[in-house]
């Protein structure tokens, strides 16, 4: 399938971690065999809710802006009524996801609650998609032609940390957390499944 191609909200956007696989009872660090389009697609071919293949973070509530952040630094310049901007150092940027938290997915000894400050690198995947997904099963999300190529998508990939998970209690709204990632990486994409 292709990008998307048209003016839309962008209701059924995905995020998902690339689990790893298991060797000897302990979870290998997922990374790319290559990083480009392909590298990063497979590991995200089979949706797995164990380790192995790559899993959802369901119920997100808010999305950031995805992307590399400018490095640009305004400098004053004496004697002038106007900065000169200059590229600076650019920092690593981080990401902040809000998600409706329902405690049973985020428990220590599951997947994704086991992977919050445990410091290992992983491989993750922003997709913005205008419709679901017309796949089934474990290909509803994969990265084939049965799954997110059923519709016009674009997805950007990314190496990271999951480093925090803050839940914030609500008495008139859901219970809300906000998960913390630190970026790793460039952002690779956006590609096309």
């Amino acid at each position: 399938m292709a990008h998307i191609t048209s003016i839309g909200a962008a209701m059924f956007t995905d995020l998902s971690v690339a689990t790893g696989t298991v060797t000897a009872g302990v979870a290998a660090a997922p990374q790319p065999g290559s990083f480009d389009e392909s590298g990063f697609e497979a590991l995200f071919a089979t949706e797995s809710s164990a380790l192995g293949g790559f899993t959802r973070i369901t119920n997100v509530r808010d999305f950031p802006a995805i992307g590399t952040p400018a490095n640009i630094v305004n400098v004053p310049v004496y004697g002038s009524t106007t900065s000169q901007t200059i590229q600076g150092q650019a920092d690593a940027p981080s990401l902040e996801v809000t998600i409706n938290y329902i405690p049973n997915d985020w428990a220590k000894g599951g997947v994704l609650g086991n992977m919050v400050g445990d410091s290992i690198q992983r491989a993750w995947r922003f997709t913005l998609l205008q419709t679901d997904s017309k796949g089934a099963g474990l290909t509803k999300y994969a990265t084939t032609t049965d799954g997110l190529g059923t519709v016009p998508n674009s997805s950007f990939y990314f190496i990271g940390k999951l480093e925090s998970l803050l839940v914030t209690p609500s008495l008139t709204d859901a219970t809300t957390a906000t998960l913390a990632f630190s970026i790793q990486s460039k952002f690779y994409g956006p590609f096309s499944q």
